[in-house]
């Protein structure tokens, strides 16, 4: 099974961005974690960043014409882009969507993602183990 782990903007900035929020991990050591762990499940996992939305989109697009299963943290767009949200609509398989840090307990415009009303389930404040837990959800439900 195909799995897309998609992040969005400053996330490939981990490990030297905020580490008091995102932690110390960096981004190499995040794509070492999904490839092993899709290793582990017997999944194909896809892992892009970006930091351009319309990228992002086009990744969403390809999820959905190719009936793919996605992990997603769509970061700063989770809070504003219809767009990323609409796409993720889009999806005909399950997406979870995945933050880094407890978005709920930190700035109150971070609080609200319009990409969780069309989410399978959303993963938060659980830092890179996050990916790890989404990754084996959808392995399980594969099953």
């Amino acid at each position: 099974m195909r799995v897309y782990v998609l992040n969005g903007p400053n996330l490939g900035r981990l490990g030297t961005r905020q580490p008091e929020v995102y932690g110390t991990t960096t981004y190499a050591d995040l794509v070492e974690l999904c490839q092993q762990t899709g290793r582990e499940l017997g999944l194909e996992v896809v892992i892009r960043q970006t930091d351009a939305e319309q990228e992002l989109l086009g990744w969403l697009h390809e999820a959905a014409d190719l009936g793919a299963c996605v992990v997603l943290n769509p970061a700063a767009w989770s809070h504003y882009s219809i767009a990323v949200r609409d796409a993720c609509a889009l999806l005909r398989a399950p997406l979870v969507e995945v933050h880094l840090s407890n978005i709920h307990a930190r700035e109150e415009f971070r609080h609200h993602s319009v990409v969780s009303a069309v989410a399978t389930g959303v993963i938060c404040g659980l830092g890179v183990d996050g990916y790890r837990l989404a990754l084996h959800h959808l392995a399980a439900r594969a099953r």
